[in-house]
Protein backbone atom coordinates (compact mmCIF):
# COMPACT_ATOMS: atom_id res chain seq x y z
CA UNK A 1 0.00 0.00 0.00
CA UNK A 2 1.49 3.56 -1.21
CA UNK A 3 1.13 6.43 1.81
CA UNK A 4 -2.05 8.07 2.22
CA UNK A 5 -3.25 11.09 3.88
CA UNK A 6 -5.66 11.72 6.27
CA UNK A 7 -6.62 15.24 6.77
CA UNK A 8 -7.06 15.72 10.40
CA UNK A 9 -5.49 17.94 13.61
CA UNK A 10 -6.40 15.86 16.11
CA UNK A 11 -4.00 14.59 18.59
CA UNK A 12 -4.88 10.57 17.35
CA UNK A 13 -2.15 9.16 14.77
CA UNK A 14 -3.39 9.30 10.99
CA UNK A 15 -3.93 5.44 10.77
CA UNK A 16 -6.05 5.52 14.12
CA UNK A 17 -8.02 8.48 12.83
CA UNK A 18 -8.14 6.92 8.85
CA UNK A 19 -9.41 3.65 10.49
CA UNK A 20 -12.03 5.38 13.24
CA UNK A 21 -13.34 7.34 9.97
CA UNK A 22 -13.90 4.55 7.51
CA UNK A 23 -15.34 1.64 9.79
CA UNK A 24 -18.17 4.68 10.22
CA UNK A 25 -19.01 4.35 6.32
CA UNK A 26 -22.05 2.91 4.95
CA UNK A 27 -22.40 4.45 1.80
CA UNK A 28 -19.95 5.69 -1.04
CA UNK A 29 -20.69 7.60 -3.80
CA UNK A 30 -18.51 7.24 -6.36
CA UNK A 31 -17.82 9.91 -9.45
CA UNK A 32 -17.51 8.49 -12.72
CA UNK A 33 -15.19 9.49 -15.52
CA UNK A 34 -11.28 9.82 -13.96
CA UNK A 35 -12.53 7.35 -10.56
CA UNK A 36 -14.19 4.34 -12.20
CA UNK A 37 -13.31 4.76 -15.83
CA UNK A 38 -11.11 6.73 -18.36
CA UNK A 39 -12.86 7.63 -20.91
CA UNK A 40 -14.46 4.57 -22.80
CA UNK A 41 -11.81 2.64 -20.59
CA UNK A 42 -12.80 0.48 -17.49
CA UNK A 43 -9.98 0.56 -14.62
CA UNK A 44 -9.74 -2.74 -13.85
CA UNK A 45 -9.63 -2.59 -9.95
CA UNK A 46 -12.90 -1.06 -10.51
CA UNK A 47 -15.64 -4.60 -10.93
CA UNK A 48 -13.79 -6.28 -7.89
CA UNK A 49 -14.16 -2.99 -5.63
CA UNK A 50 -17.67 -2.80 -6.52
CA UNK A 51 -18.02 -6.29 -5.44
CA UNK A 52 -15.93 -6.26 -2.16
CA UNK A 53 -18.06 -3.25 -1.42
CA UNK A 54 -21.45 -5.38 -1.29
CA UNK A 55 -19.42 -8.17 0.64
CA UNK A 56 -18.36 -5.51 3.51
CA UNK A 57 -22.43 -4.13 3.34
CA UNK A 58 -21.32 -1.00 2.02
CA UNK A 59 -23.99 0.26 -0.49
CA UNK A 60 -23.24 2.85 -3.32
CA UNK A 61 -23.77 5.40 -6.19
CA UNK A 62 -22.42 6.54 -8.83
CA UNK A 63 -22.41 10.51 -9.20
CA UNK A 64 -21.41 12.43 -11.70
CA UNK A 65 -21.06 15.84 -12.84
CA UNK A 66 -21.32 14.75 -16.93
CA UNK A 67 -25.21 15.79 -17.67
CA UNK A 68 -24.40 14.80 -21.46
CA UNK A 69 -25.90 11.46 -20.85
CA UNK A 70 -29.36 10.46 -19.38
CA UNK A 71 -30.04 8.06 -16.83
CA UNK A 72 -30.90 5.08 -19.10
CA UNK A 73 -28.06 6.06 -21.15
CA UNK A 74 -25.38 6.50 -18.31
CA UNK A 75 -27.18 2.48 -17.37
CA UNK A 76 -26.65 1.32 -20.58
CA UNK A 77 -23.08 2.59 -20.69
CA UNK A 78 -22.21 1.04 -17.40
CA UNK A 79 -23.74 -2.14 -18.59
CA UNK A 80 -21.31 -2.33 -21.38
CA UNK A 81 -18.36 -1.86 -19.17
CA UNK A 82 -20.10 -4.65 -17.06
CA UNK A 83 -21.28 -2.82 -14.22
CA UNK A 84 -24.71 -3.34 -13.42
CA UNK A 85 -26.18 -0.30 -11.63
CA UNK A 86 -30.10 0.74 -11.18
CA UNK A 87 -31.48 4.16 -11.60
CA UNK A 88 -31.45 4.40 -7.71
CA UNK A 89 -27.72 4.33 -7.56
CA UNK A 90 -27.40 7.09 -10.41
CA UNK A 91 -27.53 10.50 -9.65
CA UNK A 92 -26.33 13.28 -12.40
CA UNK A 93 -26.34 17.28 -12.24
CA UNK A 94 -28.55 16.92 -15.24
CA UNK A 95 -30.76 15.05 -12.46
CA UNK A 96 -30.19 17.74 -9.43
CA UNK A 97 -30.85 20.93 -12.16
CA UNK A 98 -34.51 18.98 -12.24
CA UNK A 99 -35.03 18.89 -8.98
CA UNK A 100 -33.46 22.22 -8.07
CA UNK A 101 -35.74 23.75 -10.19
CA UNK A 102 -39.07 22.07 -9.48
CA UNK A 103 -38.44 22.72 -6.14
CA UNK A 104 -37.18 26.18 -6.23
CA UNK A 105 -38.29 27.54 -9.46
CA UNK A 106 -42.15 25.76 -9.89
CA UNK A 107 -43.42 28.05 -12.10
CA UNK A 108 -40.58 27.80 -14.48
CA UNK A 109 -41.65 25.30 -17.28
CA UNK A 110 -39.89 26.30 -20.78
CA UNK A 111 -36.17 26.21 -21.20
CA UNK A 112 -33.32 26.98 -23.84
CA UNK A 113 -31.33 23.83 -22.67
CA UNK A 114 -28.21 24.22 -24.18
CA UNK A 115 -27.27 20.39 -23.79
CA UNK A 116 -26.71 17.03 -25.76
CA UNK A 117 -30.13 15.29 -27.34
CA UNK A 118 -29.76 13.07 -24.37
CA UNK A 119 -29.72 15.42 -22.09
CA UNK A 120 -32.78 17.64 -23.10
CA UNK A 121 -34.85 14.45 -23.80
CA UNK A 122 -34.50 13.88 -20.00
CA UNK A 123 -35.25 17.41 -19.33
CA UNK A 124 -38.37 17.02 -21.56
CA UNK A 125 -39.46 13.42 -19.31
CA UNK A 126 -39.10 15.18 -16.57
CA UNK A 127 -42.12 17.71 -17.79
CA UNK A 128 -40.19 20.82 -19.17
CA UNK A 129 -40.05 22.41 -22.34
CA UNK A 130 -37.15 22.76 -24.87
CA UNK A 131 -37.83 25.72 -26.48
CA UNK A 132 -36.25 26.64 -30.07
CA UNK A 133 -33.09 28.59 -31.39
CA UNK A 134 -36.29 31.31 -32.14
CA UNK A 135 -35.75 35.06 -30.65
CA UNK A 136 -39.90 34.77 -30.32
CA UNK A 137 -40.03 31.38 -28.51
CA UNK A 138 -38.92 32.89 -25.03
CA UNK A 139 -37.78 30.61 -22.60
CA UNK A 140 -38.22 31.00 -18.44
CA UNK A 141 -34.91 30.19 -17.66
CA UNK A 142 -31.51 29.01 -19.71
CA UNK A 143 -29.65 25.68 -18.52
CA UNK A 144 -26.30 25.39 -20.33
CA UNK A 145 -24.62 22.18 -19.91
CA UNK A 146 -21.52 20.24 -21.06
CA UNK A 147 -23.00 20.23 -24.98
CA UNK A 148 -20.86 17.94 -27.45
CA UNK A 149 -23.57 18.77 -29.82
CA UNK A 150 -22.74 22.90 -29.56
CA UNK A 151 -23.00 24.93 -32.51
CA UNK A 152 -22.42 28.35 -32.99
CA UNK A 153 -25.75 29.38 -33.57
CA UNK A 154 -27.56 27.72 -30.30
CA UNK A 155 -24.27 29.27 -27.87
CA UNK A 156 -25.49 32.69 -29.45
CA UNK A 157 -29.17 32.01 -28.47
CA UNK A 158 -28.06 30.90 -25.26
CA UNK A 159 -25.95 33.73 -25.00
CA UNK A 160 -28.53 36.34 -26.07
CA UNK A 161 -31.39 35.07 -23.55
CA UNK A 162 -28.88 35.43 -20.75
CA UNK A 163 -28.01 39.11 -21.36
CA UNK A 164 -32.03 39.38 -21.52
CA UNK A 165 -31.44 38.78 -17.37
CA UNK A 166 -33.37 35.65 -17.84
CA UNK A 167 -32.87 32.99 -14.77
CA UNK A 168 -29.99 31.25 -15.50
CA UNK A 169 -28.65 28.22 -14.46
CA UNK A 170 -25.32 26.12 -14.96
CA UNK A 171 -25.51 22.32 -14.34
CA UNK A 172 -21.57 22.09 -13.44
CA UNK A 173 -18.45 23.90 -12.89
CA UNK A 174 -15.72 21.45 -14.88
CA UNK A 175 -13.87 23.14 -17.50
CA UNK A 176 -12.58 20.01 -19.05
CA UNK A 177 -14.09 16.42 -19.03
CA UNK A 178 -11.71 13.60 -18.01
CA UNK A 179 -11.12 11.55 -21.82
CA UNK A 180 -8.34 8.75 -22.67
CA UNK A 181 -8.14 10.76 -26.09
CA UNK A 182 -5.14 12.98 -27.75
CA UNK A 183 -8.13 15.66 -27.42
CA UNK A 184 -9.78 18.32 -24.70
CA UNK A 185 -13.10 17.91 -23.66
CA UNK A 186 -14.45 21.45 -23.39
CA UNK A 187 -16.87 21.17 -20.43
CA UNK A 188 -19.72 22.79 -18.65
CA UNK A 189 -17.20 25.40 -16.79
CA UNK A 190 -15.60 26.73 -20.19
CA UNK A 191 -18.78 27.02 -21.84
CA UNK A 192 -20.59 29.41 -19.41
CA UNK A 193 -16.81 31.18 -18.59
CA UNK A 194 -17.14 31.80 -23.07
CA UNK A 195 -20.96 33.23 -22.06
CA UNK A 196 -19.71 35.19 -19.45
CA UNK A 197 -16.92 36.97 -21.80
CA UNK A 198 -19.68 37.59 -24.23
CA UNK A 199 -22.54 39.20 -21.68
CA UNK A 200 -20.80 40.10 -18.55
CA UNK A 201 -22.83 37.86 -16.69
CA UNK A 202 -22.39 34.17 -14.95
CA UNK A 203 -24.93 31.89 -14.14
CA UNK A 204 -27.05 32.34 -11.26
CA UNK A 205 -26.44 29.14 -9.92
CA UNK A 206 -24.62 26.49 -10.67
CA UNK A 207 -25.85 23.08 -9.88
CA UNK A 208 -22.87 20.50 -9.66
CA UNK A 209 -20.43 19.47 -7.85
CA UNK A 210 -19.08 21.24 -5.53
CA UNK A 211 -22.23 22.48 -4.71
CA UNK A 212 -23.53 20.30 -1.40
CA UNK A 213 -27.02 20.07 -2.79
CA UNK A 214 -25.79 17.13 -5.57
CA UNK A 215 -24.52 14.86 -2.14
CA UNK A 216 -27.07 15.86 -0.05
CA UNK A 217 -29.79 14.46 -2.45
CA UNK A 218 -27.87 10.95 -1.65
CA UNK A 219 -27.68 11.32 2.01
CA UNK A 220 -31.63 12.28 1.59
CA UNK A 221 -32.34 9.23 -0.43
CA UNK A 222 -30.35 6.58 1.45
CA UNK A 223 -31.01 8.46 5.10
CA UNK A 224 -27.66 8.72 6.51
CA UNK A 225 -25.61 11.40 8.14
CA UNK A 226 -22.92 13.02 6.36
CA UNK A 227 -20.17 11.24 8.28
CA UNK A 228 -21.22 8.02 7.10
CA UNK A 229 -20.71 8.87 3.25
CA UNK A 230 -17.69 8.81 1.38
CA UNK A 231 -17.38 10.77 -1.63
CA UNK A 232 -14.25 9.55 -3.97
CA UNK A 233 -13.72 11.05 -7.00
CA UNK A 234 -10.57 12.46 -8.86
CA UNK A 235 -10.64 16.04 -8.65
CA UNK A 236 -10.24 18.18 -5.80
CA UNK A 237 -12.08 21.39 -7.18
CA UNK A 238 -15.20 19.28 -7.26
CA UNK A 239 -15.46 15.97 -5.60
CA UNK A 240 -13.74 16.63 -2.58
CA UNK A 241 -14.68 20.29 -2.20
CA UNK A 242 -18.18 18.70 -2.26
CA UNK A 243 -17.50 16.45 0.42
CA UNK A 244 -16.22 19.21 2.37
CA UNK A 245 -19.51 21.57 1.31
CA UNK A 246 -21.84 18.42 2.52
CA UNK A 247 -19.87 17.46 5.97
CA UNK A 248 -19.32 14.07 4.47
CA UNK A 249 -15.64 12.46 4.16
CA UNK A 250 -13.85 13.50 1.00
CA UNK A 251 -11.25 10.77 -0.75
CA UNK A 252 -9.30 11.61 -3.82
CA UNK A 253 -8.02 9.25 -5.87
CA UNK A 254 -4.89 9.93 -8.31
CA UNK A 255 -6.09 7.82 -11.01
CA UNK A 256 -7.69 10.92 -13.40
CA UNK A 257 -6.98 14.85 -13.70
CA UNK A 258 -5.39 15.07 -10.25
CA UNK A 259 -1.85 14.96 -9.16
CA UNK A 260 0.58 15.22 -6.05
CA UNK A 261 1.62 18.42 -7.56
CA UNK A 262 -1.77 20.08 -8.16
CA UNK A 263 -2.26 18.59 -4.12
CA UNK A 264 0.62 20.39 -2.70
CA UNK A 265 -1.05 23.75 -4.43
CA UNK A 266 -4.91 23.27 -3.64
CA UNK A 267 -6.48 25.24 -0.48
CA UNK A 268 -8.80 21.91 0.21
CA UNK A 269 -6.86 19.10 1.64
CA UNK A 270 -8.93 15.82 0.98
CA UNK A 271 -9.47 13.72 3.80
CA UNK A 272 -8.32 10.55 2.24
CA UNK A 273 -5.62 10.57 -0.63
CA UNK A 274 -5.52 7.07 -2.96
CA UNK A 275 -3.66 5.64 -6.05
CA UNK A 276 -7.34 4.43 -7.05
CA UNK A 277 -10.23 3.02 -5.86
CA UNK A 278 -7.95 -0.56 -5.20
CA UNK A 279 -5.74 1.33 -2.82
CA UNK A 280 -8.76 2.94 -1.24
CA UNK A 281 -10.34 -0.99 -0.53
CA UNK A 282 -7.22 -2.14 1.11
CA UNK A 283 -7.99 0.94 3.45
CA UNK A 284 -11.90 -0.24 4.02
CA UNK A 285 -10.72 -4.09 4.05
CA UNK A 286 -8.51 -2.89 6.76
CA UNK A 287 -10.83 -0.31 8.71
CA UNK A 288 -13.37 -3.47 9.17
CA UNK A 289 -11.39 -6.32 9.71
Amino acid sequence: MNEYIYNDKASLNSSDKLYDCLRNIKHIALDMDGTIYNGSTLFPFTIPFLRNLKEMGISYSFLTNNPSKSTDDYLLHLSKMGITADREEMYTSAQATIEYIKTNMPQTKRLFLLGTPSMISEFEQAGFISTADDEHDVPDAVVVAFDMSLTYSRLCRASWWVSQKIPYIATNPDRVCPTDKNIILVDCGAIYTCIEYATGRLPDIVIGKPNPGMLQGILSRYQLDPSEVLMVGDRIYTDVKMALNAGAIGALVLSGETTMEIVAQAEDVPHIIARDLAELEQMLVAAKS
